[in-house]
């Protein structure tokens, strides 16, 4: 598939056909992911590919209770679990006694099925957090796991397959990690779900480069090629 062709038609795949994924096609997806770029190229991320059904469905447990939390806030102004409001302050999600119902999701409501279910670990031994020490939780490690996962993904769409990057399973990590045996030194970065799709979203809308870029600086002009 041509690169362009592929960066602008592969939307998140959450639904699977019943068609196995077999371990060779698996190796080869990790095999071409794992040319993505990261710090030092010291390539920190590992990978849990989760077979047992009965650790799937704990798993699923884990994420259902966080995907719940996270629609039970989904009507408020900030993103859920954002880390500041709209005005910049730090957010303040509404608390409730009462444990939120199970909302449904494909993911969740058919994780036994999903043809490969992988959990992406970062080594945090081997990434720079470059904004460590700054007054605000730190992102920029991200940038030594994520374009992995994201080759996995084209790689997955090379070959016909679909998938889609989560991240529940990170908020429930101290409830994950003897389950997956996750290192001290690790931190769940991911889960990600691959299979043939059922229908491979292909027009995809995305906000126009105008909407997000600008001249020298971030209150600067609108930057139009």
């Amino acid at each position: 598939m041509d690169l362009q062709q592929a960066l602008r038609t592969s939307g998140s795949v959450r639904r699977f056909t019943a068609e196995p994924v077999d371990d060779a096609t698996i190796y080869a997806l990790l095999d071409d992911a794992r040319f993505a770029p990261s710090g030092g190229n010291r390539q920190g991320w590992r990978v849990a590919v989760i077979t047992d059904a009965d650790r799937r469905q704990h798993l699923g447990r884990l994420m259902q209770s966080v995907w719940n939390e996270y629609r039970q806030h989904s009507d408020v102004t900030t993103a859920p679990f954002a880390v500041i409001d709209v005005d910049g302050n730090p957010s303040e999600r509404p608390t409730s006694a009462e444990v939120p119902p199970d909302v449904a999701n494909e993911l969740i409501d058919h994780i036994t099925e999903i043809p490969v279910m992988l959990v992406i670990a970062a080594d945090l031994r081997q990434i720079a957090m470059m904004d460590n020490d700054l007054d605000r939780p730190a992102i920029t490690g991200g940038a030594s796991i994520y374009p992995f996962c994201w080759n996995l993904l084209l790689a997955a769409r090379a070959r016909g397959l679909g998938g889609v990057i989560t991240t529940f399973l990170a908020r429930a990590e101290p409830s994950a990690a003897a389950s997956i045996g996750l290192p001290p030194t690790s931190a769940i970065a991911a889960t990600i779900f691959i299979g043939h799709p059922v229908h491979q979203p292909t027009k995809l809308r995305r906000h126009p480069v105008e909407s997000f870029t600008t001249i020298d600086r971030f209150d600067g002009p609108e930057f139009r090629g």
